[in-house]
């Protein structure tokens, strides 16, 4: 599925919508350069998810967890240098831990995806105007 959003409000609810489609377990990896809109689309993810806490990228501390309907573990990977260092964190622990896993800059730890995880690749077209392609959609 490829949607086209002219703002950032249109691209966090295709978020939103999107994460009326998930489930706990799932893995949602975004791709993206800087300010493509990863974070929006995750703070979308998070109202559809009912998290009450306001979502901001975890750059610093890689990982932000959000109280939700599942809960959100919202990893930013942007820091890490290859997946080895996701697993030191504990990336196998949440991905048991009943939540939804939301990974920015997947790029960089692309082995550690599960084959099933949903693909979210979005693209800066201009100011307002984003690309947003998503694969793996049951």
């Amino acid at each position: 599925m490829i949607v086209v959003t002219h703002s950032e409000a249109e691209t966090e609810a295709l978020g939103q919508r999107l994460a009326q489609c998930l489930h706990a377990g799932t893995v949602v990896a975004l791709f993206g350069d800087l300010g493509a809109g990863k974070t929006a689309f995750t703070r979308g993810l998070a109202r559809g998810l009912q998290v009450e806490e306001p979502v901001s990228s975890p750059t610093f501390t890689i990982v932000n967890e959000y109280p939700g309907h599942p809960a959100l573990f919202h990893f930013d990977l942007y820091r890490l240098k290859n997946a080895e260092e996701l697993y030191d964190i504990g990336w196998e622990d949440y991905l048991n831990r009943d939540g939804i896993c939301v990974t920015e800059w997947s790029e960089n730890a692309r082995e550690a995806l599960p084959e099933d995880a949903v693909r979210v690749s979005i693209t800066r077209v201009d100011d307002q105007t984003r690309q947003i392609e998503v694969e793996g959609m049951l």
